[in-house]
């Protein structure tokens, strides 16, 4: 389904949802009967909801392992490999740390009040709150199996870090990883087909929502939306304020070049498609094809820094309207999870809720609260996207610097963006 049309059909269920909820709040008198018809709109919930959890699994391992094996196992890729996942942990460090911040500074969710649902629903998964010594532990599955199918995220995680890495070392593995490639495209194409059930899905969420909490409840997505905004706003200040301490002027030259790209981004909420293009205008900056070949398709496995932020902010404001508190260890150890879990998934619409409902999971907050925020999704997604191709581009932009192997017009270009002024004296 093209984005465009499935964002009309996601607005328009919304939309739905709300009347059908607020009909019912308002003509049906009786609390019990209000909770009766708002239990059985949501097996409509529940069955997305495991829609979304049979994905995660496959999902993960596929892009995971053929991110790494594409890394290759020569002293060249090597050393820009290292460089390259040097940036993007710290990129992903700021970014999780960011949406931490803003989210316990300007808490979304505090005063929702949502009632935690029944522990034998179908929306609640089986685990425990993991202290960081359980989650060290916790890293090492007894079986790869066992772990898909318990859907134990960090541990398919690690078995495909081991996976990709062999596979990068062994020759004739090139059958393999091929295989494993088409595996994650038809993963991809199996989450676009579980997306094409969002509508119905936040139809059914927004009903029942608005039908036992009423209108009232609507208001905190506005709130929301706004929040979540400055918060990107301030993630691009920042990452760009650490470009320009390794670049200068060239960032002012790579951000005049992206400027289509990241509109791309936004308009269709996928940095994926606006790939070809960032392509295209960073060897006109010039960074060389060899850097942007390896680092730009290794940074969209690696470092979707707006993901990450609507990671952490989307999570504990998910947290905060049911109420739960998490202690400050748990949130460094749901940021040091969303650090290894965000490393697995692919630059398209809405690939992030598949790593929050993993989140939710592993600390025991209903992975219902995910249907809070599909509603208003495509609008947050647009904004992440865009940023994802800014901390793309600033990667490979670096990591070209780093290696010598950016044209030395591109800071003459940056400093022609300031005008006059900053060529006084550049003869």
């Amino acid at each position: 389904m093209r984005s465009q049309k499935l964002t009309g059909f996601i607005i328009a269920g919304m939309l739905l949802g709300i009347i059908v909820g607020y009909f019912i709040n308002t003509m049906v008198p009786d609390p019990q009967t209000v909770k009766a018809i708002a239990d059985h709109i949501n097996l409509i919930t529940d069955i997305f909801l495991r829609l979304i959890k049979m994905i995660i699994a496959p999902l993960v391992f596929s892009t995971l392992v053929v991110g790494i094996a594409h890394m290759g196992d020569t002293g060249a890729i090597g050393r820009i490999g290292l460089k390259a996942m040097g940036w993007f942990i710290g990129a992903s460090l700021v970014s999780l740390l960011i949406g931490l911040i803003m989210v316990n500074l300007l808490q979304p969710g505090n005063g929702l009040g949502l009632p935690l649902p029944d522990p034998g629903t179908a929306t609640n998964l089986k685990t425990g709150a993991l202290s960081l010594k359980e989650f060290v532990v916790h890293l090492v599955p007894r079986s790869i199996f066992e772990a898909m199918a318990t859907n134990e995220i960090l541990q398919i995680v690690v078995f495909s870090v081991l996976f990709g890495v062999a596979a990068g070392a062994v020759d004739k593995s090139e059958i393999v990883v091929r295989w494993v490639g088409e595996l994650s495209h038809i993963m991809l194409r199996i989450t676009d087909y579980v997306m094409r059930f969002a509508p119905l899905a936040v139809f059914a969420a927004m009903a029942s929502i608005v039908a036992t909490q009423g209108l009232g409840i609507i208001l905190t997505y506005g709130k929301f939306m706004l929040q979540f905004y400055l918060s990107i706003a301030i993630l691009w200040v920042v990452l760009c304020a650490i470009g320009f301490l390794f670049l200068g002027y060239t960032l002012f030259a790579m951000l005049r070049l992206i400027k289509d790209p990241i509109l791309l981004a936004f308009s269709t909420a996928s940095s994926e498609a606006a790939y070809p293009r960032t392509m295209e205008e960073l060897e006109k900056l010039p960074v060389s094809e060899r850097i942007i070949g390896f680092v730009l398709p290794l940074g969209y496995s690696f470092n979707l820094d707006g993901s990450m932020m609507y990671c952490t902010f989307a999570t504990l404001f998910i947290a905060q309207a049911y109420g739960i508190d998490l202690s400050l260890g748990e949130q460094m150890t749901m940021l040091l999870i969303l650090m290894v879990t965000s490393k697995g998934m692919a630059g398209v619409p809405r690939a992030s809720l598949v790593v929050i409902a993993a989140a939710l999971a592993t600390f025991n907050v209903p992975e219902a609260g995910l249907l809070l925020i599909m509603g208003i999704d495509q609008l947050l997604d647009m904004a992440r996207s865009a940023t994802n191709v800014l901390g793309n581009s600033l990667a490979t932009t670096v990591v070209a610097k780093w290696e010598g192997e950016l044209g030395p017009r591109a800071a003459a270009v940056g400093r022609l963006d300031e005008g006059p002024a900053a060529l006084r004296g550049t003869h």
